[in-house]
This record gives structure tokens, C-alpha cells and sequence, in this order.
């Protein structure tokens, strides 16, 4: 399955299912088939996207080199998600996905 996040003032987004269920988890929304983020829920799910980047970020530093790290991390996979956050809170324009 794919999560495809649609948007008025951006263009969609498409995450794999272990991707977008990781994100909605984090900003605390069921990883539905549908669902929808309202504006005024943007900025707290900004800041915990940005918490739990800071956190993986943290971990990998203390993880030793012999240890095989993933080719991208929560950041690389979050960011054009929190853009588009970011996009849309400012135009006042919810975030959907499987509608």
C-alpha cells in the first residue's frame, strides 16, 4: 500500500506504507486508509516530526560505526512532508490522504 498526501497549495506526496504509517504515527494520527490534518494541527505535528528526527539524529551519533545505518533516516523521509505542513498551515488548506 501507499500513502499518497494530497494538498491544495502543494503537490502530492507519495510514501510507501512503512513511511507514512511512521509519520502519522508521530504527529499522533491514525494510519488509516483516509484521514485528514487539519491546519490548526499542523504546527504540533511540525514538532514532533522535528522531535523525533532530532531523536533518530541523536541515536545514530551514539551508535557505534559497526553498525549498518539505514541509507536514509526519518529526516530525509520527513522533510518534504513537514514542507508540505508548512505550505498548507500557511494557506489554511487541510492535508488528506486516501480520499
Amino acid at each position: 500500500m501507499l500513502y499518497k498526501f494530497k494538498s491544495k497549495s502543494s503537490g502530492d506526496l507519495i510514501m510507501l506504507e512503512a513511511n507514512g504509517r511512521r509519520v502519522l504515527e508521530i504527529i499522533g494520527k491514525g494510519a488509516g486508509a483516509k484521514g485528514i490534518i487539519l491546519p490548526e494541527q499542523m504546527p504540533a505535528a511540525i514538532a514532533a516530526l522535528e522531535a523525533a528526527i532530532a531523536l533518530e539524529e541523536s541515536h545514530a551519533e551514539d551508535a557505534p560505526d559497526t553498525v549498518p545505518r539505514e541509507s536514509l533516516g526519518l529526516r530525509q523521509r520527513a522533510l518534504p512532508f513537514i514542507d508540505m505542513l508548512r505550505r498548507n498551515h500557511q494557506a489554511g488548506h487541510e492535508v488528506v490522504w486516501g480520499v
